[in-house]
């Protein structure tokens, strides 16, 4: 089975596909070269998710997945959620939006975070979405190399190390987008 993942982030595919059965194939929207803009307007992780989804749907005949992830602290009322990828401005600098988060966080004792990931599929004409979150808190500092994002100062509750400490094979297991994605896989063994 072909599933059209709706995102250009060639580590969100990388992360994703090995996530999933040998028998699903992920197609990005690089390898069908779509390079237009999808609209993020909506105000919820879920709203975006399934926005991207339904509007490839409508110009491409694939099964048709897209997701959006927000980190969201506490301190800082959800912040900054929806915004996460341009939280520090429409460049999506991850670096940047690192330096704004823990800018906001200075002095700050309560670091309570979590990443939320919704995944919205659109198959057969119906939609179907997918939640998956993991709780932690923000370092006062980077540290790792891997993953991408805010991985560098987020910790999982439980573990020593941030997300960009951790393998990918670590945080897939883990992770609030393998978490998604694992029932998302258990909804596609049923096709």
């Amino acid at each position: 089975m072909k599933i059209l993942f709706a995102s250009q982030n060639v580590n969100k595919v990388k992360e994703i596909s090995k996530l999933l059965p040998k028998h699903i194939e992920i197609i990005g929207l690089k390898d069908i070269g779509f390079s237009d803009d999808i609209p993020e307007t909506a105000s919820t992780l879920e709203g975006n998710a399934i926005m991207k989804a339904k509007y490839l749907a409508s110009q491409l005949n694939y099964p048709i997945f897209a997701d959006d992830t927000g980190l969201e602290i506490e301190a800082l009322n959800g912040e900054p959620g929806v915004y996460s990828a341009r939280y520090s401005g429409e460049d999506k600098n991850a670096e940047k939006n690192m330096d704004l988060v823990l800018k906001k966080l200075k002095g700050k004792l309560n670091r309570t975070a979590q990443f939320r990931t919704v995944i919205s599929l659109e198959m057969n004409g119906e939609n179907h979405c997918f939640e998956g979150k993991v709780e932690g808190v923000i370092c006062e500092n980077r540290s790792g190399d891997e993953g991408f994002g805010y991985d560098p100062i987020f910790k999982p509750d439980g573990y020593n190390t941030t997300f960009a400490e951790m393998s990918l094979d670590d945080k897939n297991k883990i992770s609030h987008r393998g978490r998604a994605v694992s029932k998302f896989v258990e909804f596609l063994k049923s096709y």
